[in-house]
């Protein structure tokens, strides 16, 4: 606002015999309130609001305070949002009578102004004498999920109440309509258990508060994972029996309804004779099974079926070969638990000029709630593997009271820029190590020699492992990630069915130690190969320019990723200006720019894909959260848009996360991307991931 505006602002003011009931008039004389921009009356309310601080004497109090506070409560429910905070500084309504203040807002609330009810009741604290049950509801049937998060924020009592009511109406058996014909219109597509489901989980992270609070929620997406690891092995077959089973006894545990309902699955996949065994270990009852199931429970033998465990490990092993075999003898791959263990470790890693291969393995977190914690770091030195069983050393460490003895080393080797670390994916990874020590929380911005293999041209390396896939085996998924890169490089792709072990839990299986070793080993192989002979994997000579990820200086990125991602009450960031957008980082190829797009992003998905950006989009039915995993594993830029946005951010490292504007349109959107990431598109590019 212009100085000369404010200051005949002030001099109508000063010129006014009451300004307080002067301001009312004016407010109560504008019948349409337009837009949701400041307007006129907005300007002048908030110079009103400084002004009356700077004369106190003009305050009103008693009984003509009273009489314009009821003046006001009228106004409040027709004027624009940004009003509210003003108009209730300057007639003190936080210091009127609580009771008058909660009728008001009844009365809205039975007008079926909700919304309004809402707002007001957050503005001047009211909720801790409302019924969080009657004030939520409307409001979610109106898909406005943002006002319900704002209303609890503040108050733990609430949130946990809202999360029981929510988890209630998941519950097996419950008719939804029975909330929804109370009020009028709502928006069916909008509520129903799925839609909940995600939201429960959503405030579950966000207020930080136990999930055992919501069982029906949490055991509806037990349900959803053993439906995902049936697929897995069964349909896909890139689960072996061992990772399937340690999974599958840890989600069921001793929950009685998730056992029938893997009863159930198990006769739809499998044989007879298996869920019964299923039902044996769990001490089913027969009346609850099904008669099939129960009646060959009923001559079930006990012994094992020798000859068949001895068919399977066969099958094991001859589909091995079509694999990366690891070169160096099992005797030099050390698993490591104890911190005197782990010194010749660091001796020969953190030697200079030393070049290692780093990868980490965390539990699959399925879509629960936090934030995956590092089970095991693997480092590969040329004729050795080294497993650091972090959850050990971190336990050991803090036992002995010196708990930053192990990230010391590990902030050490980052930092050292004389040795060369190989990775792929390596932010989600820090991610994940920062996430499982705090005193790791930095180590992404110290570090230095990082080599990100994920960088290497994939345009090409998808094309050449759509010819190799069909010659190595007839039933097997497609290879990505790094065992696609390793495919095209080494002539072998990584055995990758031990991905999803539970890395948790110890002893480690045989099986997963081979595959943690070889997953960080490759990379030594990979790299070696790429050095000899780049011009044949379309790398220049220069393999630096191509390979080591070059990260945008650190203060100019994050003042650039607060500008842009600076968040709104509604969770949607604010516009980046000109002068903020012109401190881009580092040109970049649409072949070293790769992303996830949420479900919400589709078209800007498929917009990015025919400009030859390597991209991945998220079905409707899948979770939000399916980006972030997608993202950890595969090095990708997430791409999403409001709510989802505070979730994923926070699950990846900093700038990996962006939030696009879904209220415009793809071409718009993709030109808001290209241009924060700095992607160059040449014409090449164009349509040349198109089939």
């Amino acid at each position: 606002v212009s100085r000369q505006l404010k200051e005949e602002i002030r001099r109508g003011f000063a010129g006014l015999e009451d300004p307080l009931a002067g301001l009312l008039a004016m407010l109560a004389g504008i019948s349409d309130w337009k837009g949701k921009g400041r307007s006129l009356g907005y300007y002048i309310t908030a110079e009103m609001d400084l002004w009356i601080k700077e004369h106190p004497a003009l305050q009103q109090s008693g009984i003509e305070l009273k009489k314009l506070q009821a003046r006001v409560l009228r106004i409040l429910t027709q004027c624009p949002a940004n009003l509210l905070d003003p108009l209730i500084n300057i007639y003190q309504l936080h210091t009127a009578d609580r009771n008058y203040l909660l009728e008001h807002v009844s009365h809205l609330y039975h007008r079926g102004d909700y919304k309004e009810a809402a707002l007001l009741s957050i503005k001047l604290k009211l909720q801790p004498d409302q019924d969080v049950e009657k004030m939520c509801t409307p409001l979610l049937l109106q898909d406005k999920t943002n006002l319900v998060e704002d209303y609890v924020g503040e108050y733990p009592d609430l949130q946990s109440k809202l999360l029981q009511i929510l988890d209630a109406w998941c519950e097996p058996g419950f008719d939804i309509k029975t909330i929804t014909r109370q009020y009028g219109s709502y928006k069916p597509n909008k509520f129903n258990c799925k839609t909940l489901s995600k939201l429960v989980f959503r405030l579950l992270d966000r207020f930080n508060i136990d999930p055992a609070l919501c069982p029906n929620v949490v055991n509806q997406r037990h349900l959803r994972t053993l439906h995902y690891l049936f697929y897995k092995r069964f349909v896909e077959k890139t689960m072996n029996q061992e990772n399937w089973t340690d999974h599958v006894q840890s989600i069921v545990g001793e929950n009685r309804w998730l056992q029938e309902h893997l009863i159930s699955l198990l006769t739809s996949y499998c044989d007879l004779n298996t869920a019964a065994r299923w039902a044996q270990h769990f001490c089913l009852p027969k009346d609850i099974l099904p008669h099939r199931v129960a009646d060959e429970l009923q001559k079930l033998q006990f012994q094992v079926r020798a000859e068949g465990t001895a068919k399977a490990g066969h099958y094991e092993k001859s589909k091995k070969k079509d694999y990366y075999q690891l070169p160096i003898p099992r005797a030099n791959i050390h698993f490591l638990q104890t911190w005197e263990e782990t010194l010749p470790c660091w001796e020969k890693v953190l030697w200079p000029r030393q070049v290692v291969g780093i990868d980490m393995e965390c539990r699959p977190s399925f879509g629960m709630v936090g934030k995956p914690r590092v089970s095991l770091l693997q480092m590969a030195l040329k004729d050795e593997v080294f497993l650091l069983d972090l959850p050990r050393l971190l336990e050991q460490a803090e036992a002995e009271g010196d708990a930053q003895k192990l990230s010391y080393f590990i902030q050490k080797l980052y930092s050292d820029a004389t040795i060369t670390k190989l990775g792929y994916g390596m932010p989600g990874d820090l991610s994940s190590l920062a996430a499982t020590c705090s005193v790791l929380k930095d180590v992404d911005k110290q570090a230095q020699g990082m080599v990100d293999l994920l960088t290497v041209d994939k345009q090409k390396v998808d094309v050449l492992s759509a010819e190799q896939s069909y010659h190595v085996g007839t039933t097997r998924q497609p290879e990505k990630g790094l065992s696609l890169l390793v495919q095209r490089v080494l002539g072998k792709p990584l055995d990758k069915t031990e991905q999803l072990s539970n890395w948790e839990k110890r002893p480690l299986r045989e099986e997963q130690i081979l595959y943690a070793a070889s997953d960080a080993y490759c990379l030594l192989e990979v790299y070696e190969k790429l050095c000899k002979d780049p011009a044949s994997f379309g790398l220049s000579s220069d393999l630096t320019e191509n390979l080591v990820r070059k990260p945008s200086p650190k203060p100019r990125a994050k003042k650039q990723l607060n500008k842009q991602e600076l968040s709104s009450p509604s969770g949607q960031p604010d516009r980046v200006t000109n002068k903020e957008a012109s401190c881009a980082p580092a040109p970049i190829s649409t072949k070293e720019f790769s992303v996830v797009c949420d479900n919400m992003l589709q078209g800007l998905g498929r917009y990015l894909r025919c400009l030859g950006v390597d991209v991945q989009i998220l079905e409707n039915e899948d979770d939000h959260r399916r980006a972030a995993e997608i993202a950890r594993q595969e090095g990708r830029v997430i791409l999403t848009s409001g709510l989802p946005y505070q979730t994923l951010q926070s699950q990846v490292a900093e700038g990996r996360c962006f939030s696009v504007n879904c209220s415009e349109k793809a071409k718009e959107q993709a030109l808001q991307v290209l241009k924060h990431f700095n992607v160059q598109v040449s014409r090449a590019d164009i349509f040349s991931r198109c089939q």
